[in-house]
């Protein structure tokens, strides 16, 4: 076998046709379907199993694809390991992090660092807190940007700086002349939240218990735009970062209050995982991010 015939393999196992797969190979559909025969002769199994017009993997084969995508990843990261060997200041720094800080947090970082390595290049993903953590633990990203430690010993986390949270109310709210408020005086209005398994909204649902109440979740969004817009609407009242508000402020007629009664605040921080060493250009993402630590969020 060769990395090509493990890279149709996985093609197809995943859905894709052996034409296409074969296309993509660069080879003819009849040589594709040999190569994939004389895999299943090599492995002493019967890989793929013909339903209708369509290929499904067998039992074996999913067990052997498990192994199969283990393998490419490897080779791929060897590939980009030497690459950056070669050529570090040119090598690609993959990250991952919270939608809400894809605005302000991530394009200061990017710019700062392609300021002093404007070869480097960046593989970008959002998602939210769990989904960040996966990323790190899948390999398919270098380092997170998150509010908050993951919950997993593989994964180290280092704070970057503390953003402050404020309560968002309608303009017209009886608490919108303020300019400070205890979280507790809104325990019996409606909050407006991002769903859960973003950490917005465990970090919401944890400041309020601390202020004595459980919130009464009127509606739920995946953009904290979304929840300024519902806010706005005076669908009821939310706790926003206050780097939520770097838009004109014309465009949602909200008042923002300072919280007394509980910290109102979030971190944010940088993480990898601790058994991996980090490509040159990562690390030296990662390096300056922390040395960048001190700097006040906008």
């Amino acid at each position: 076998m060769d990395l090509q015939v493990l890279r149709s393999f996985q093609a197809v196992a995943e859905g894709t046709t052996v034409t296409d797969a074969a296309a993509d190979a660069r080879i003819t559909q009849p040589a594709l379907s040999r190569a994939l025969n004389r895999l299943e002769d090599e492995i002493g199994a019967e890989l793929f199993q013909r339903v209708g017009r369509v290929l499904r993997l067998t039992p074996a084969g999913r067990v052997f694809k498990e192994y199969v995508d283990t393998v490419l990843d490897s080779y791929d990261r060897g590939r980009r390991a030497v690459a950056e060997v070669v050529d570090p200041d040119a090598g690609v720094v993959s990250l991952a992090f919270l939608h809400t800080l894809g605005t302000w947090l991530v394009p200061r970082l990017v710019t700062n660092f392609r300021r002093k390595y404007p070869q480097a290049r960046f593989e970008l993903l959002q998602d939210g807190e769990i989904g960040l953590a996966r990323h790190l633990l899948d390999a398919t990203a270098d380092l997170i940007i998150t509010s908050s430690a993951p919950e997993d010993p593989l994964i180290t986390w280092r704070r970057l700086l503390v953003e402050p949270l404020w309560l968002a109310v309608p303009a017209r709210h009886r608490l919108g002349r303020r300019r400070r408020v205890r979280l507790a005086e809104v325990a019996e209005e409606r909050f407006i939240l991002l769903k859960p398994g973003y950490g917005l909204r465990s970090i919401t649902e944890r400041l309020c218990r601390e202020a004595g109440f459980t919130p009464l979740v009127g509606f739920e969004g995946e953009e904290v735009e979304t929840l300024r817009g519902l806010v706005a609407a005076g669908l009821g009242v939310s706790l926003v970062p206050s780097s939520a508000d770097t838009a004109a402020t014309s465009d949602f007629p909200i008042r923002y209050l300072e919280i007394t009664d509980v910290r109102g605040a979030r971190d944010i921080g940088v993480a990898w995982l601790s058994s991996r060493a980090l490509p040159p250009v990562a690390q030296r993402f990662l390096d300056q991010a922390l040395e960048s630590a001190a700097e006040p969020a906008p």
